[in-house]
């Protein structure tokens, strides 16, 4: 998805719950890099095709962003269950929710 950066494509993992029946057609998302700054707000990641590079990434959840869901291109993968929880983890930690 084209968030406006440099008009460059950034992966997103989509944090949010799949609901149909939603007032608004919108999903939330957290991009992805593999541009790591080490910093308390990044979600390390494996190594998965569908990033740049050879390099592992990781999420950064400061960048928290809702996008309507037909701006959304083709899905490139899916992480393991245990890597979405530790994105939700942590996103529940920057909102102060737990």
């Amino acid at each position: 998805m084209d968030l406006g950066l440099k008009g460059k494509l950034r992966p997103l993992l989509v944090v949010s719950r799949e609901d149909p029946d939603a007032e608004r057609a919108l999903c939330i998302c957290v991009p992805l890099t593999t541009q790591i700054r080490g910093g308390d707000y990044e979600v390390k990641l494996p190594q998965v095709r569908w990033l740049p590079g050879p390099d592992e990434g990781v999420a950064n959840v400061q960048g928290l962003t809702s996008v309507e869901n037909h701006r959304l291109g083709r899905r490139a993968g899916q992480f393991e269950a245990a890597v979405t929880l530790r994105v939700r983890n942590k996103i529940a930690w920057l909102l102060e929710l737990n």
